[in-house]
């Protein structure tokens, strides 16, 4: 009688839930995130308004995104990301968050700018057009500003980074590769 061959050892089961510590955090960041784009907003619609009667609704429009993405970097850095990214200059790092955040910034400014022109309210009332415009472009700039800005560890190579940015993350059809 020939041994029965032994069992397969278990694999890792690909649909295993995150770990409840893993979501709470990302959850938290996601909230802190949030209330600093709630910020952004604040300084947004006061650029928008302080700057209007000087240069117009669509400049003050441009130059406010560049006033509340800057103070949204340095609020995100020293509180939502507090010590993740520190490897970065300070000034690399705020390029690449305006980098990073490009795509939420069409996002944000195409909603913005059509609810200009599609609706009159919106042009008496620009902080309607400019919390829809946050709200439009919040989660592509959580996940990337995540990825490419606010590393916890640097990239190896400008390649890493890039790769790091257009990843997709795992899902039961597409499990990343264990390390």
């Amino acid at each position: 009688m020939s041994p029965s061959p032994s069992p397969a050892p278990p694999r890792p089961d690909a649909t295993a839930p995150v770990a409840p510590d893993a979501s709470r955090a990302k959850l938290l960041r996601l909230f802190k995130f949030a209330t600093v784009g709630g910020l952004g907003l604040v300084w947004d619609s006061g650029t928008v308004y302080a700057l209007r009667p000087l240069i117009g609704l669509t400049a003050a429009t441009l130059v406010a995104y560049f006033v509340a993405a800057t103070l949204n970097w340095m609020l995100n850095r020293i509180w939502t990301f507090k010590g993740a990214g520190q490897h970065d200059h300070p000034v690399l790092q705020w390029l690449r968050f305006l980098l990073a955040n490009s795509l939420g910034f069409l996002l944000n400014r195409g909603t913005v700018y059509t609810l200009f022109y599609a609706v009159p309210l919106c042009v008496a009332y620009p902080v309607l057009a400019l919390a829809a415009g946050s709200l439009a472009g919040m989660f592509a700039n959580f996940n990337l500003s995540q990825k490419m800005v606010f590393r916890e560890k640097p990239p190896a190579s400008v390649q890493d980074l890039a790769e790091s940015a257009i990843a997709f993350p795992s899902s039961p059809k597409n499990p990343s590769p264990e390390p």
